[in-house]
């Protein structure tokens, strides 16, 4: 069977290109879906493109967030039929085979929008780690997709959330969702921006969304005693900033800053497998589908871009150039049937 896909042949190459998938080798616990939208995952695929991620070697077909329709079910699945509309993890491909973490999307819940619950599950797991309480207040460097999702998720456990970025354009945008404060750290000292929203005071936690490594001392610096960081970012370039400043605020207890890790996957992938632990990925997708479809989660001014996936190479070029115009990118593949 012939399937269209994104490929990266070769480092900053992108394709629109044919491939082979093999029906026959679909396994018992398998689905074959029809792609109707995948997502992109700007930070993670530019990495990918670079040809500086290890665990992606080029050629390699990138994207691992899609909605699309189930053409055919392995003889083990039970939860799944023909023609069912599902949330999986799969690439930008026109038909994949998927198992695993499977959702069927809401009645009423329109592909382009379910999808990006798979950028709001890499933003959720900052506010589980960063254990915030009503009433906290919380900053988050960085407002492209992740970073604005995470905002709005503080917003909506009750939390006091300040937003911070160099482009107004995300800034903006991070309004437009309910974000309530923001700072341009571009023509704002960031510290002296958060006194002021706060009447003096840092924050209860900082969720560090850009991966920009010496911006973890910025973030240190804006908690108050006790607080906390979290490292949502992937951090993918050498560290060059004070580090002298950033250990003592981790060290001297009038500081008492906590450093933890906001990576999706410190939860387990299905609620089956948590055990005696609350949460899990599938929890968090869940809500994440409910809360788009009733619009608590606003995506409107995030979405910036819906393409056809044979506009990729144009995509990546201005991802790769840093392109503020390109936050939210959608691939229907509905245009390419």
């Amino acid at each position: 069977m012939k399937v269209q896909a994104v490929l990266f042949p070769a480092p900053w190459k992108v394709e629109f290109a044919e491939r082979d998938l093999d029906e026959a080798s679909m396994s018992a616990d398998q689905v074959l879906v029809e792609t109707e939208c995948s997502v992109v995952s700007a930070g993670t695929e530019l990495a990918i493109l670079s040809g500086g991620e290890n665990w992606a070697k080029l050629p390699f077909v990138p994207g691992y967030g899609a909605v699309g329709r189930v053409l055919k079910a392995g003889k083990d699945v039970k939860d799944f039929k023909p023609g069912d509309r599902v949330f999986y993890h799969g690439p930008h491909q026109s038909k994949s085979f998927a198992r695993g973490l499977l959702l069927l999307v809401p009645d009423g819940l329109d592909p382009q929008d379910a999808v990006l619950a798979r950028m709001g599950q890499v933003a959720f797991t900052s506010v589980r780690a960063s254990g915030v309480e009503l009433g906290d207040t919380v900053a988050v460097q960085g407002l492209g997709l992740v970073g604005n999702f995470a905002a709005q998720l503080f917003t909506l456990a009750g939390c006091t959330v300040i937003g911070i970025d160099v482009s107004e354009k995300r800034l903006a945008a991070a309004r437009a969702c309910g974000v309530a404060h923001t700072v341009n750290s571009k023509t704002q000292d960031a510290e002296q921006a958060v006194r002021a929203i706060t009447g003096g005071q840092l924050c209860e936690a900082v969720v560090e969304a850009t991966g920009v490594s010496d911006l973890a001392v910025t973030a240190a610096r804006l908690c108050g005693p006790g607080g906390k960081v979290v490292l949502l970012g992937t951090p993918r370039a050498k560290f060059a900033g004070d580090g002298l400043d950033l250990l003592r605020r981790i060290h001297i207890s009038s500081f008492n800053v906590t450093f933890t890790g906001g990576h999706e996957w410190r939860y387990p992938l299905l609620q089956a497998q948590a055990g005696a632990q609350k949460h899990s990925i599938e929890r968090n997708v869940r809500q994440l589908l409910s809360s788009i479809k009733d619009g608590r989660l606003k995506l409107k001014p995030l979405v910036t871009h819906v393409l056809p996936p044979q506009k990729c190479v144009e995509v990546y070029e201005a991802l790769k150039n840093r392109n503020e115009d390109y936050v939210g990118v959608v691939f229907d593949w509905r245009s390419n049937t």
